[in-house]
């Protein structure tokens, strides 16, 4: 083997942290932004967050990215916060190709029925809502308040307690029962495996826990919501056929219901009417009218204390009607409620440039840190709205028509458009919020895969989507339509579908099929 040298050229992309952060700002969600800020806060001193009363001439915008002059990491002049429009072409014009690059900013012109708006403040998320009137007092309630005000399941039940007149050892084991009960209301352990779990070792000690969660389990069951403390979704639905039952004993639906309780629940899933019948000895008719009886229970008792909280979705982006008809115009901002102000703490930079000691280096690094980190923020926001508004132009339909009106979208498309890379608008479109006239949406949500027509063109699978439900919600109760029966609605409106597709969009509506769906 012969040794040589030799030289080669080559070419190969290099990460750098600023870039590497930006990517990662990018595609986390709100919720894991503010997150992300809480800690940069915490851990960088020379970030700090942009009171509300602080104007522009005092302070430094949250937009201000390292002056031009001063890459060394100097305290340098920063320029004052810019308009989205302004500032996405300054912020994606530092980037590398392909990721963040493109000439354009936010705004764009189209045939001139859509208006792409800034946010009315500087990059931030304190500024006040546009709800509060010049009193300072809201207009209207948040939603995150009326969610915070709900009464919780085990509140509800705690009250209804303290109207009974018990020992302090049963109010102790119901207190216990209801802080054990889940988000349904269903209690997950007996009262043997919690006697065991609390005296493990002590025999008549279980015995006497025993008897006291069995007390206190008929009590729970005798709370309101009816069904609350049940073990089983037949016991559940016992629970509330029972009351029924002792109210009108002659009623043959709550009897045969009672009695289907006491069968496998497989049968009623499958409401195999004629095995009810012959497990049970009722008639045909009496298992019908039963199972209908059940049908109008609450299999989750629970179900209207659970916090909604959890399920509010913060909107990224709003969009906003101004118009109607074919004239109609969109306005599209970002929600400033979700924008953080953030800015470089003047005093410690300024302290930092007058005074070079040691440790110098690597407190210079930490405020090139935060530049840098206020950019990445400002950049996540800018590309955001771009997309944003790139979907808008190419949906127009959708928001002045509703989600028949959708047209099929590929990611690629918006990355052409935008100069982006395709996984970046992957990344924007992930985690990411729209509000719009009607409601509020995933980014992703307006992307959709196209099916042919008897014309050439093609259909959006929303708008396919959504025509299922609407051909489920005005069939006939007693002969729903089969998969194969919706494809053939759908060809008779010119959109080619098999009857696989119709079962894989039925599905993932949540739209049982047809034998479930039957009325009885």
């Amino acid at each position: 083997m012969k040794q040589g040298l030799s030289l080669r050229v080559s070419q190969h992309l290099a990460l750098t942290p600023q870039l590497q952060q930006s990517i990662r700002l990018l595609q986390l969600s709100t919720l894991e932004l503010g997150q992300e800020i809480q800690q940069m806060l915490d851990d960088n001193p020379f970030l700090d967050v942009q009171s509300e009363d602080l104007g522009e001439e005092s302070g430094v915008a949250a937009s201000d990215a390292p002056s031009q002059r001063d890459e060394t990491g100097g305290e340098g002049t920063f320029e004052p916060a810019a308009t989205a429009a302004e500032s996405t072409s300054a912020s994606t014009s530092d980037a590398e190709p392909g990721e963040f690059g493109g000439e354009e900013g936010p705004s764009w012109e189209g045939d001139g029925t859509t208006e792409t708006v800034a946010d009315d403040g500087e990059w931030g998320g304190d500024a006040p809502a546009a709800r509060r009137n010049n009193n300072g007092e809201d207009d209207e309630v948040d939603a995150t308040e009326l969610a915070r005000g709900t009464e919780s399941l085990q509140t509800w039940l705690h009250r209804q307690a303290l109207a009974l007149r018990l020992s302090e050892e049963d109010q102790v084991a119901l207190r216990y029962l209801i802080e054990s009960l889940n988000d349904d209301g269903y209690l997950e352990e007996s009262p043997e495996q919690i006697a065991q779990g609390l005296a493990p070792d002590d025999l008549e000690q279980q015995e006497e826990l025993v008897h006291r969660f069995t007390m206190a389990l008929r009590l729970l069951q005798s709370l309101d919501p009816p069904g609350v403390g049940a073990r089983s979704l037949f016991e559940c639905l016992t629970l509330q056929l029972k009351p029924m039952h002792e109210d009108d004993p002659g009623d043959e639906a709550v009897a045969a219901a009672l009695k289907i309780c006491g069968q496998p629940i497989d049968l009623l899933a499958k409401r195999d009417v004629k095995r009810l019948a012959q497990a049970t000895g009722e008639s045909e008719a009496n298992i019908k009218a039963g199972i209908g009886c059940i049908t109008r229970l609450e299999p989750k008792p629970g179900r209207r204390f659970v916090d909604v909280e959890r399920n509010i979705v913060v909107p990224d982006v709003l969009v906003t009607q101004v118009g109607r008809g074919t004239r109609a115009n969109f306005r599209v901002q970002l929600n400033p409620d979700v924008v953080p102000r953030l800015r470089v703490h003047d005093v410690y930079a300024g302290a930092l440039k007058a005074h070079r000691g040691e440790g110098h280096q690597a407190l210079q690094q930490r405020l090139q840190e935060a530049r840098w980190f206020i950019k990445n923020i400002q950049q996540r926001f800018d590309t955001i709205l771009r997309v944003s508004t790139a979907i808008v132009e190419r949906q127009r339909n959708f928001f002045i028509h509703g989600e028949l009106a959708m047209r099929p979208l590929v990611l690629r498309e918006i990355a052409d458009e935008l100069g982006l890379h395709e996984s970046t608008i992957s990344r924007v479109t992930t985690a990411k919020y729209m509000s719009t006239p009607f409601g509020t949406f995933e980014l992703k949500y307006f992307f959709g895969s196209a099916l042919g027509t008897e014309t050439g063109g093609n259909a959006s699978s929303t708008a396919v989507r959504a025509l299922i439900k609407q051909f489920v919600a005005a069939e006939n109760a007693r002969k729903p339509l089969s998969d194969s029966q919706i494809s053939d609605m759908l060809k008779e409106q010119g959109i080619e579908c098999a009857r696989r597709t119709v079962a894989k969009y039925r599905e993932a509506l949540r739209i049982a099929p047809a034998n479930l769906r039957k009325e009885l």
